[in-house]
């Protein structure tokens, strides 16, 4: 009988070994908080989950994606008039580390409930459009190819209007000859879909 106790007993301490130790290594992969965040969340919101309907979220975006967008407006090639001088002379290094930082966060959904016929109509459409082809199939992204899913909707609908009328420099040229000619009321319809994903 003693011997069962003493079993049991170093059976729970090596559960609580392997507990403790699997805390520790979660807590050591979830990268420093870059002094520049603070920054960055007055408009995108805390851990880069925005609230704000114009703006988009970073939480959860491609690394990739995330260093891309940032040197092109750091070097001017993407004009983003709200961050014009945030990033000037910033280097590499401090611009990898929000993108590592950013990737990392968890995206939280919109707040909104989605409308039922609207989602199915964007849902459709997506998918006649064959936009997880490049975005993945829940919309997470890869590589150099953001996150779409759970974007705040007016920032979507108003990406997608500027990839198709006014592309300009900084901007996927793919994503300009896809969307073009596609009417306001999909794009609408598309962006509603997208938003409401988990």
């Amino acid at each position: 009988m003693p011997s069962d106790v003493l079993k049991a007993a170093r059976r729970a301490l090596q559960t609580g070994a392997l507990l403790a130790m699997a805390c520790v290594g979660a807590a050591q992969a979830q990268p420093a908080v870059p002094a520049q965040a603070a920054l960055c969340a007055a408009c995108h919101g805390a851990q880069g989950n925005s609230r704000t309907p114009s703006i988009p979220s970073l939480a959860g975006q491609p690394k990739v994606f995330l260093e891309n967008t940032l040197v092109l407006i750091r070097e001017g090639l993407r004009d983003i008039p709200a961050m014009k001088g945030m990033l000037d002379k910033m280097p590499d290094s401090e611009l990898t580390s929000l993108a590592v930082y950013f990737n990392a966060q968890t995206p939280l959904p919109q707040t909104t409930r989605p409308q039922a016929e609207v989602f199915a109509r964007g849902k459709d459409i997506a998918q006649k459009m064959m936009c997880a082809s490049c975005h993945q199939a829940d919309y997470s992204g890869r590589a150099q190819i953001p996150r779409l899913a759970a974007q705040p909707e007016p920032y979507l609908l108003e990406s997608m209007k500027t990839f198709r009328d006014h592309p300009g420099a900084g901007r996927d040229t793919i994503m300009a000859a896809t969307l073009y000619g596609v009417k306001d009321q999909e794009l609408a319809d598309m962006a509603h879909y997208l938003a409401h994903l988990k």
